[in-house]
């Protein structure tokens, strides 16, 4: 029996969009479920998905962010595979079959991987590959995209995550790193992304930040020594170089050597107490039918 499809889009004041890309998502796949979350809009973003045969139109009473409505969307998903996309018209909807293609070589989720000059701007492409790499080294593989919103997953195993996805930004981030560290397979497929309808609700400095705060946590919670061991050894490169520079030019060990290798030895053990609490995380974890 082939896999039964979910197409959801998270929208806030994406009127605009919806009226291109409901449509063709529409006329491409007249059998998916076809859900678009309102999340306290204040256009006509509502009006619109009525407008089409079939969309289905979860309403949040007020904005909750991206996260909260990817959640909703999962929530009222039933099909075995949930492709999100943005609303905005960034994606094609033509790039879905790409992306379904891939479940059939036995990947979990998969991922449209924008190109560089595709990206909105110099800065935030800049940004993207630093939190690509700072990524790929917690999780120990190669991530080439890991804030693109359109991406397929299989529904099962999306829903066990679901308690670790902001409510805010960035429900990519947050997926993609625990799809790898929980043993799942992810995929990519290159797409190229459109100029995008309406002002973007994201902020690069403000979001950036809480990128940079996500990747560590997802990293902490399922490989805690990737984040502790490479601090630990810093410290200790420190500790040491000054403790060199203090024998040879005063003939003594200070107490802020001292400090630094305790410091480097604390961090090592809590790296060590998190590994232990972080196998509790996967205590009973099983594929049970959601």
């Amino acid at each position: 029996m082939p896999d039964t499809l979910s197409i959801v889009l998270p929208a806030k004041n994406e009127a605009i969009g919806l009226r291109q890309t409901l449509p063709l998502i529409r006329s491409l796949y007249p059998d998916a479920e076809l859900i678009v979350v309102d999340d306290g809009s204040t256009d006509e973003t509502s009006d619109v998905v009525a407008s089409v045969q079939g969309a289905i139109c979860v309403k949040h009473p007020v904005s909750i962010g991206n996260g909260g409505a990817i959640k909703s969307g999962a929530r009222r998903a039933t099909g075995d595979i949930i492709v999100f996309m943005d609303a905005d018209g960034q994606h094609d909807p033509h790039d879905i079959s790409r992306l379904l293609s891939l479940f059939d070589e036995g990947y979990d989720l998969v991922v449209g991987a924008r190109s560089r000059k595709t990206q909105a701007s110099v800065l935030r492409s800049i940004a993207n590959n630093f939190y690509n790499w700072l990524a790929s080294m917690m999780t120990g593989f190669q991530i080439l995209d890991l804030t693109s919103g359109f991406r397929a997953v299989r529904r099962k195993k999306f829903m066990r995550i679901l308690y670790l996805l902001p409510n805010k930004f960035s429900y990519p981030t947050t997926s993609t790193m625990a799809f790898f560290k929980s043993g799942y397979f992810v995929g990519y497929v290159p797409i190229e992304a459109r100029q995008r309808e309406g002002k973007s609700h994201i902020s690069l400095l403000r979001d950036g930040l809480r990128f940079l705060i996500i990747i560590l946590k997802i990293g902490a919670l399922y490989s805690p020594m990737r984040l502790f061991l490479p601090i630990s050894c810093a410290l200790f490169y420190i500790a040491s170089l000054y403790y060199l520079y203090t024998f040879s030019s005063a003939g003594r060990f200070t107490n802020m050597g001292m400090l630094l290798y305790l410091s480097s030895l604390l961090t090592f053990l809590i790296g060590i107490v998190s590994e232990q609490v972080s196998s509790l995380h996967y205590k009973g974890t099983h594929d049970a039918e959601l």
